[in-house]
């Protein structure tokens, strides 16, 4: 399957997360509204959550993928599933442990976190046994993220993209079916959790199985023995600081959102669930699949089929991230007001959410474009560098907080974190450009007129729509709401692929045949 192809399926069972996603989201809000209960499980849910991307699908992939690739690129199958078996074995052993330590330490971990809550007696005892339920969460994503490693370098993109489903599945279950059953519904949501962690390694053993990939339990101490497990670890500690300061900012962020107004952490996490969308189709999608290309590509020495790797995909923002920031700028309230309003989310909550979007929109392109630079220094096994750079962009976010929360509240962090991350984007791509790691194929500036040709054009449309209708207050039906919007988002969609078609560019220049 050619890269284009394995992005495009990456792209639509990521596409179909969201919307599950975004259901779960939208059942969620209408069940549960904004509260104190609310605040303590997105807090609650958000220690587990950032665990899972500091050790699995963060500093471990990082830090695997490449040793992986070059595993399956220059030894026999036999070894590379020896390495797997280990590499799992010790993964598996730290983050049962880690588990374990978090469960019993949740009061510890939720006042370091969100500190704000402890000023709200009940809410900090639910986010405290939340995280009890919740911690061990962790282990069966950090499975996961081993699982989808090995499939992805082995080609097999399908099945890791469309496990997030199951979660989304798992949740949605729990709040139509259990939570009315239950004497704090709230709980109900934590049980969906963990049934969703379980059910997406579950899903997954098969396919290893099937591919004799399915890894075999061998003692730790056996495995910390094996010099390529060693380079792993090895490999981790840089990448951890590098996941860990990225992540520290959104610890933060929680920390002083927790001292706001009530509901501004559930606020910024509806926000963010929107800014997820754009980023996880684009950003993750395009990551997943150059990571494990650009490590091949190095390890044989093609560094022309390196650099058309990552000028693809720095193509790829430029023509679709571009109009999702000003789509989800445009339409932040109606958005918002489509998927979460109701009687318990009410118009100050649509107001409060779609300011946090904006502050978002504004720093998209900078979030989707960590996701595609980063795998250029991952791939060679420079991780150091991005965390020299992750950590300039941590000091620069938090100087936009000093100017931003007083002057924002809560939307001031969610703007905080995206001019942060183009501060962080923005280094990445001059110091590739300086080590010559990354030199621009010809097309770009053809790219870029067509590109802000379209955009203007969709910013007139959306413009124009938004000026007439004020949707916190708009009186009509649920469906006819979501109809006008699905119609408004397809309008501006064809008028802005018909103006890159008017100026010259066609979607089919976006695919390099160097990359396939």
């Amino acid at each position: 399957m050619s890269i284009f192809r394995s992005a495009a399926v990456i792209s639509g069972m990521t596409l179909i997360s969201r919307i599950t996603g975004l259901i779960r989201d939208i059942l969620i809000a209408r069940f549960f509204g904004v509260n104190g209960d609310t605040d303590a499980y997105y807090v609650a849910f958000r220690l587990p959550n950032l665990l899972r991307r500091l050790f699995a699908e963060g500093a471990f992939q990082q830090a695997f993928v490449p040793m992986l690739a070059d595993a399956k690129s220059t030894k026999t199958q036999d070894e590379a599933k020896t390495f797997i078996d280990r590499v799992a074995s010790l993964l598996a052993s730290v983050v049962l442990l880690i588990s374990v330590l978090g469960s019993l330490c949740a009061p510890i971990l939720v006042w370091i976190i969100a500190s704000g809550l402890y000023e709200e007696p009940l809410t900090f005892t639910t986010a405290s046994q939340l995280t009890r339920i919740m911690f061990p969460y962790i282990f069966f994503m950090s499975m996961v993220a081993l699982s989808s490693s090995i499939l992805n370098t082995w080609k097999e993109f399908a099945i890791p993209a469309a496990v997030p489903i199951l979660l989304n599945l798992s949740l949605i279950c729990a709040t139509l079916f259990l939570a009315p059953h239950m004497e704090r519904p709230i709980f109900a949501l934590a049980i969906g959790v963990m049934a969703g962690g379980f059910l997406q390694l579950a899903v997954q053993i098969p396919a290893l199985w099937k591919r004799g990939l399915l890894p075999k339990p061998v003692s730790p101490l056996t495995a910390l023995k094996d010099p390529t497990v060693r380079r792993v670890l090895k490999l981790m500690v840089p990448a951890l600081f590098a996941v860990g300061v990225a992540h520290i900012s959104i610890l933060i962020n929680t920390n002083i959102a927790s001292f706001l107004a009530e509901g501004s952490v559930t606020w910024l996490t509806y926000a963010d669930r929107l800014m997820e969308f754009p980023t996880a189709l684009l950003g993750v999608a395009l990551g997943t699949v150059l990571l494990p290309s650009l490590s091949a590509a190095f390890a044989k020495g093609s560094m022309d089929k390196y650099n058309a790797l990552l000028n693809w995909g720095l193509k790829l923002i430029i023509a679709f991230a571009i109009p999702a920031a000003l789509g989800l700028a445009f339409l932040s309230d109606a958005l918002v007001s489509v998927l979460f309003q109701s009687k318990l989310f009410g118009p100050n909550d649509v107001v409060q959410t779609s300011n946090a979007v904006l502050g978002y929109s504004i720093g998209l392109i900078g979030l989707i474009g960590i996701k595609i630079l980063a795998p250029g220094f991952y791939a060679q096994k420079d991780i150091k560098t991005p965390v020299k750079v992750a950590c300039a962009a941590l000091i620069v976010t938090q100087l936009f907080n000093l100017i931003n929360v007083p002057l924002f509240a809560h939307a001031g962090l969610a703007l905080s974190v995206g001019l942060g991350a183009c501060f962080n984007s923005t280094i990445l791509l001059c110091i590739l450009r300086k080590r010559k790691i990354f030199t621009p194929v010809e097309g770009w500036r053809k790219l870029f007129m067509s590109v802000f040709v379209s955009s203007v054009v969709l910013c007139a449309i959306l413009f124009a729509a938004q000026m007439q209708i004020d949707w916190a207050h708009l009186q009509m039906s649920w469906a006819m709401k979501m109809t006008i919007l699905c119609g408004l988002i397809a309008v501006a969609g064809v008028a802005y692929l018909f103006m890159l078609f008017v100026c010259g560019y066609r979607l089919s220049d976006l695919r390099v045949k160097d990359v396939e």
